[in-house]
């Protein structure tokens, strides 16, 4: 496998010309921890981002950071840690959920765009990036947005490159927002609630004046290859529905005590605090439950996005439909979904539930024969597929940066 080192943007650009000259399309990664999400690739060649690593500027009074794609997510999140800091959009980690070492880079993270349980409330990864250096398809490289939170020069095509799969250009150096960590957190708990009533008490929650940071439920099944359940929510078996109020201590505390009243028509409220409920939400982020080396480690995995409201009914109808396990975050509107093994992953009658509900949905972990046979990525209909393969091509019009990584090979 051809695997060219880079050490800067002229070497990226450089090897990108090469392979527009040669017609070899390019495996784009950093560490490789997402390798395993997306279509499976047919190009012996893979452009390694890893040696970009570097720190290039960051100023924590005025809340920004400047970062090579490369970097190790780890060590970024340390440093900004070390200043009370955070990326407010809580950047999921995948690595336990797809069984690999490390949690990636800052170009993965942002290439992903999978944010945490926060997203209800922050947005997601696409409305912190302020600014990217990148190579596109053609060799050449540009910059768009800037360094300033206030920043409206041009157009503001990093909202293109969030979520792009490394599809549309090779990202050298990013600039991100980030935020003050919260000096407190309470999550409140609710126990026994069936998917379709934690879903209104959630939409309650969210609905109220009390700042709500957090909104997951997961039913008694989730709980199954999690060995003792998560910290803090004691024994498994039993549904549990979580909401996170964050903020100063004496705030956090009064909200808490304000939201318990109103969700006491759902049960008896109990209250987590601080480090435990902490270790709960990086679970949730992270979508421990489902984790790779626990009892669901072999079931596929999928990622549904779907309208809040409709989130329990849709989790419950799957579960029933499948014998599967959710998760479910944003108050409802994302569903993590494990199914027992099939050959399509029950990809025909997952689409068709969500289809009439009016999501989408991603299969994010599954063996590369499924990968092969199923559409990792949900298909878009005629017009917008038109539309994102124009995006594409005016970014990559030879098809290089990692070809077939969104779409699947159709055989003819």
């Amino acid at each position: 496998m051809d695997t060219p080192r880079v050490r800067d943007a002229k070497d990226v650009e450089q090897v990108v010309r090469a392979a527009i000259a040669s017609e070899q399309p390019l495996e784009i990664i950093g560490h490789g921890s997402r390798r395993l999400v997306g279509q499976p690739m047919a190009t012996n060649a893979v452009l390694e981002l890893s040696a970009l690593n570097a720190v290039t500027a960051y100023e924590p009074n005025e809340l920004i950071i400047t970062v090579q794609a490369g970097a190790p997510l780890a060590d970024v999140l340390s440093l900004i840690d070390s200043k009370n800091q955070q990326f407010a959009f809580e950047p999921m980690d995948t690595s336990a959920l797809l069984g690999v070492s490390g949690a990636g880079t800052i170009g993965g993270m942002i290439g992903a765009g999978l944010a945490g349980p926060r997203r209800i409330r922050a947005g997601g990864a696409r409305d912190h990036l302020l600014g990217a250096h990148a190579v596109s398809g053609f060799g050449d490289s540009f910059k768009t947005g800037g360094k300033v939170v206030k920043n409206v020069t041009g157009y503001d095509l990093c909202k293109l490159l969030a979520g792009s799969w490394g599809t549309l250009a090779v990202m050298t150096e990013v600039t991100l927002k980030v935020m003050p960590k919260p000096e407190s957190e309470r999550t409140l708990v609710l126990r026994g609630l069936d998917d379709v009533t934690a879903n209104r008490a959630m939409t309650a929650a969210l609905g109220s004046p009390y700042d709500v940071s957090g909104a997951a439920h997961l039913p008694h099944q989730a709980f199954r290859s999690a060995a003792g359940g998560l910290a803090g929510l004691g024994a498994p078996g039993q549904a549990t529905t979580l909401l996170r109020l964050e903020g100063i201590a004496a705030s956090a505390a009064d909200r808490a005590g304000s939201l318990g009243k109103t969700l006491a028509p759902f049960g008896t409220v109990e209250v987590l605090q601080d480090a435990v409920s902490a270790a709960i939400w990086s679970s949730i982020r992270d979508v421990l439950p489902f984790a790779a080396q626990g009892a669901l480690g072999a079931w596929p995995v999928w990622r549904i996005v779907c309208p809040p409201a409709s989130g329990g009914a849709l989790g419950q109808q799957l579960s029933r439909d499948t014998g599967g396990d959710v998760i479910y975050d944003w108050g409802g509107g994302l569903i993590w979904a494990a199914l027992p093994p099939r050959p399509d992953a029950h990809a025909a009658l997952l689409r068709a539930r969500v289809d009439a509900a009016g999501g989408h949905a991603m299969l994010v972990r599954a063996s590369e024969l499924v990968r092969r046979n199923v559409d990792v990525f949900h298909p878009q209909s005629g017009g917008v597929a038109a539309l994102s393969e124009r995006v594409r091509a005016s970014f990559d019009p030879k098809n290089i940066l990692n070809r077939g990584r969104l779409l699947r090979a159709v055989a003819t």
